[in-house]
């Protein structure tokens, strides 16, 4: 059995406002943000707006909801990245490498021949975010438009 869902984690309080975030994708039941520690350019985490602390005790329509949404944005990740290919990680307990606990999904976008960054805690510049998160924002935006 996993340990409580602690309402003041990192994501719990960026879906209250009370932390700022790079959006590029919500709905009333999930948000999409640029990782602001990203392994690769365009990486992107995806969270239920339930509180859920891991796979263990989401809902399982909240994880159906999740499940959509990270589908979705990583069509749109990978179109506006022009990656290659995509990696999708979603880890569970301290044991299982879960950092926050709020139960999240790294869309990452991967090329051929380029490697992953190492996790090291550096944070990206915002502007940098800020432009990713407008391309991959456009590219939902034209999906979600038919095109």
């Amino acid at each position: 059995m996993s340990a409580a869902y602690d309402p003041n984690n990192v994501f719990a309080k960026l879906l209250r406002g009370e932390m700022p975030a790079h959006k590029v994708y919500e709905t009333d039941k999930v948000l999409a943000f640029m990782d602001i520690m990203p392994r690769a350019d365009g990486h992107v985490l995806v969270i239920p707006k339930a509180a859920a602390r891991n796979i263990l005790d989401i809902h399982p329509d909240d994880l159906a909801e999740l499940a959509k949404a990270v589908q979705f944005v990583a069509k749109g990740v990978k179109k506006a990245m022009a990656a290659d290919g995509l990696t999708i990680q979603q880890f569970n307990e301290s044991a299982g490498g879960q950092v926050v606990f709020h139960i999240h999904v790294h869309v990452l976008p991967r090329w051929e021949g380029v490697a992953l960054r190492p996790h090291t805690g550096a944070m990206e510049n915002g502007e940098v975010l800020a432009k990713h998160a407008g391309t991959i924002r456009a590219a939902l935006e034209a999906m979600q438009a038919g095109g």
